[in-house]
């Protein structure tokens, strides 16, 4: 006990003993004083006996022999009742003290707490010994919040990077549709061979208008939108094979192609159109970063405790720290930036969700220039 306690502690044994001998001699000078006697003469009444004796000398006298035994039970029962009332002030006065106590250990928590959260200080320099295991709960739960924080703030910042890209590619493709509409009207005499060259890329320049405005309504639905499943049974191997068909034109144009291996009778239970938008994103994103002419690989097949679906291709390999952030929001690869590939960086994020929402995992590996997309979800 440190030497302020020891003193607050005699103070208020002291304050206790000068409360009970106050209420004791309160007790008395009401009896005495205020009364004027009575009381003295109520206590002769009841606790003692009068007696009457003869005296040659001074004649009949009357004498008081106290009553031991009633005596008794009165000395006890005073002795109880104060007792009662000492034990009670004690309470009272321990009960107010742990009050005011608990208040200014409030209160000096709040301050450590403030000070340390608002401010640049070690845990050390904050908190006293005595709160080291406060200490160490405010410490992680300060991390937390400072990882939570900055993850945010990453978030934000990729965000805005990609409204601004996307604004940037909306301003160029704009700009030449205004262009060529403006020389299609100008030239009404303008060779059949170049016009329809000039509405060609009008058109090709609109419908990258078109994707690119795609891309802020996927935004806007990605944050305000929660997914949810409406599962059912599905043909896992038919569903792929059906998307191999539908990349087609795609696959043409970039001069690649499929080749899809998968068991037969493969079913899993989940939202096919959700799941069918998993794969689509991560074809998507495999013919986006392929090198041209080469073939994208799709496995799936059952193992013992889920069903597994690949996706390999081959392009540059994707370094470490960039494979680590590839599931995030509004992440682009580099090469994303440029006109022709690049997306709102919400494909794999969704794909991610949707994978975890039906109970299974998505992870990614990019070695010596192969890029693997791995997908297993829960057997049906």
């Amino acid at each position: 006990m440190k030497i302020k306690d020891k003193t607050r502690f005699i103070i208020f044994l002291i304050a206790c003993i000068c409360l009970t001998l106050g209420l004791g001699f309160g007790i008395y000078y009401l009896a005495d004083v205020v009364f004027n006697g009575s009381f003295l003469d109520w206590l002769a009444e009841h606790y003692f006996y009068i007696e009457s004796r003869y005296d040659p000398e001074k004649g009949t006298g009357y004498f008081y022999r106290p009553n031991w035994l009633k005596i008794k039970g009165l000395v006890l029962t005073i002795f109880f009742i104060i007792l009662t009332l000492w034990a009670l002030s004690i309470y009272l006065a321990a009960h107010f003290h742990a009050q005011k106590q608990v208040r200014r250990s409030i209160s000096r928590t709040s301050r450590m707490l403030h000070a340390y959260m608002h401010h640049d200080l070690d845990s050390n320099d904050v908190f006293p010994p005595a709160y080291a295991e406060v200490a160490t709960q405010i410490v992680q739960i300060k991390s937390t919040m400072q990882r939570h924080e900055q993850a945010m703030k990453d978030e934000t910042d990729r965000k805005n990077d990609l409204i601004t890209y996307l604004a940037h590619d909306l301003k160029t493709p704009l700009t030449s549709v205004i262009g060529h509409l403006d020389l299609l009207e100008e030239a009404a005499d303008m060779p059949e061979a170049q016009r329809r060259k000039y509405i060609h890329i009008t058109l090709e320049k609109a419908l990258r208008l078109e994707k690119l405005i795609n891309e802020f309504f996927e935004i806007t639905r990605y944050n305000l939108q929660q997914i949810i499943l409406e599962k059912e049974v599905i043909d896992l191997s038919f569903m792929l094979m059906q998307l191999t068909d539908e990349f087609y034109p795609l696959l043409s144009n970039h001069g690649n192609t499929i080749e899809l291996q998968t068991e037969e009778d493969l079913t899993v239970y989940g939202d096919s159109m959700k799941l069918a938008r998993v794969f689509n994103n991560i074809l998507k994103n495999a013919i986006s970063y392929s090198y041209p002419n080469t073939p994208i690989k799709v496995y799936a097949g059952k193992r013992e405790k889920d069903i597994f679906i690949c996706f390999i291709n081959q392009g540059k390999t994707i370094p470490a720290e960039k494979l680590n952030a590839i599931f995030e929001k509004f992440f682009r690869m580099d090469e994303a930036r440029n006109t022709n590939t690049g997306g709102a960086g919400l494909g794999l994020a969704i794909a991610k969700e949707i994978v975890i929402l039906h109970g299974g995992l998505i992870n990614a590996s990019s070695e010596n220039e192969m890029t693997t997309f791995s997908v297993s979800l829960p057997l049906y």
